[in-house]
């Protein structure tokens, strides 16, 4: 099983993002965007970091350290309350290796790191038995189904995952 790393989204990530940019990535997405679109997805995650907005990461792994992904999680709101929301793609060629599920998990704890929060929240489409699993795996819980939509203006029916960031327990503390 291969270790996953995730680096901080940089100028010179714009090819991991057209990768994951193929037909088969972009099933439940709504589909392909034009290449004017992922420049300026590219640009919004570069500055959306930059603004500590949002978090976005290259998945990375000893073997391809191009990056065989994405992944992060953003400032969002969830029935009136300030959420992260998190998403990711991990290239065909590197599915059903675990790297999603580890990629999640490093992202998940990242996020208690960093905090703000009180939980993150994912919301996979129903039909999309491979992102529901990860979320399982990563220990979200399922809070059931939604309406959603994405991109902007495309109806979706989604599951709602969340992962409470809870700090974790400091060994040694007095009680």
């Amino acid at each position: 099983m291969a270790d996953v790393t995730l680096k901080p989204w940089a100028a010179d990530d714009l090819e991991t993002l057209r990768r994951s940019n193929a037909p088969e990535m972009m099933t439940y997405l709504g589909g392909p965007e034009t290449e004017e679109k992922l420049r300026t997805r590219h640009e919004r995650y570069l500055r959306l970091g930059r603004d500590g907005e949002a978090h976005m990461f290259r998945i990375v792994t000893a073997e391809h350290p191009e990056g065989v992904g994405v992944i992060g999680y953003w400032n969002a709101v969830h029935d009136d309350v300030s959420v992260y929301e998190t998403g990711w793609s991990v290239e065909p060629g590197y599915q059903g290796q675990g790297i999603g599920t580890r990629a999640l998990t490093a992202a998940l704890d990242h996020a208690r790191f960093v905090g703000g929060r009180h939980s993150v929240h994912a919301y996979p489409r129903t039909d999309n038995a491979a992102s529901n699993t990860i979320c399982a795996k990563a220990g979200m819980t399922f809070n059931g189904e939604m309406d959603f939509e994405y991109p902007p203006g495309n109806p979706i029916r989604c599951n709602d995952w969340e992962f409470t960031l809870e700090p974790p327990p400091v060994i040694g503390a007095a009680e």
